[in-house]
């Protein structure tokens, strides 16, 4: 895939997005923090391939949340004063990614990550990783920034409260899941064995954290809807997308291909995949 047909098609589609909003400059808002966010993955880029690391490649994802989060909410606050409807959906982006980049930095930190293995090495291979990452932010959260600085902004109905009870939902059930699995593997290392965790949430799902992540943000495109319209509504990819990234591209497949590798010659481990699906919970 060609890096410069995805930044060109990406920062198209960030126009489309941002069309009737915030106007910066006579640039559409969103537009320019399309061009920061990938600006923000290549400057950092460059440290990580010279020293081939992924040691700050997730903490980069959530400066990038964090930056653009702020940058939408002050765009807000210039254009129509304090709402705080709009604080309460940039919070809950601000908690997830703060969150999650905590976790995924402490656990890079630990033990590295396995899916950089073999990318790191590679320029352009691991160009297109931080050209992905920029992606990702900009497929889940521009339905949530389009709607803080739509002319009405984000406004709390029954939609929006299902929405955030949806969002609130996937958080708790991501963050149990992260932290069954780092108990489960500080006290696998403790017993100096290598093991799969099937008990907790992982019981009824082979990647319950995933299956919390895209409630996230299904959570989040419930609250954004009644915000948009026209061709905004396009901004609203992000559960779809986020469940077609980790199921099908970075996570499930790497993941269970390496789980294969370890455990894939133990029965019980078989009867495991078998009788455990592998995104959507099942309780039996």
């Amino acid at each position: 895939m060609d890096n410069p047909k995805i930044h060109i098609i990406t920062s198209i589609l960030a126009f489309v997005f941002s069309m009737n909003l915030a106007y910066a400059a006579d640039i559409p808002t969103l537009f320019l923090l399309g061009l920061l966010i990938f600006g923000i993955q290549w400057l950092l880029y460059i440290p990580a391939i010279l020293f081939k690391t992924e040691y700050f490649y997730d903490i980069t994802g959530t400066l990038t949340f964090v930056i653009c989060s702020i940058i939408v909410l002050y765009q807000s606050f210039e254009l129509k004063g304090f709402r705080w409807e709009d604080c309460i959906a940039a919070a809950c982006v601000l908690i997830w990614t703060l969150r999650l980049g905590y976790f995924l930095f402490v656990r890079v930190k630990r033990h590295g990550d396995g899916r950089f293995d073999l990318i790191k090495v590679s320029v352009t291979k691991f160009f297109m990783s931080w050209t992905l990452q920029g992606m990702w932010v900009i497929f889940c959260a521009f339905g949530v920034w389009t709607a803080i600085l739509s002319e009405t902004g984000i406004s709390f109905g029954s939609l929006e409260v299902i929405g955030l009870c949806v969002f609130i939902t996937g958080l708790v059930i991501e963050t149990v899941a992260d932290l069954q699995k780092a108990a489960f593997k500080k006290q696998s290392q403790k017993d100096n064995r290598s093991n799969y965790i099937s008990s907790g949430l992982w019981a009824y799902s082979r990647h319950p954290n995933y299956f919390g992540e895209v409630l996230v943000w299904l959570g989040l495109a419930l609250v954004a809807f009644p915000a948009l319209s026209g061709w905004q509504y396009l901004t609203l990819v992000s559960p779809v997308f986020t469940y077609l990234l980790l199921r099908y591209v970075s996570g499930v497949p790497i993941l269970e291909e390496r789980a294969d590798e370890k455990w894939g010659h133990i029965e019980d481990y078989q009867k495991y995949k078998k009788e455990t699906p592998i995104f959507f919970p099942k309780f039996r």
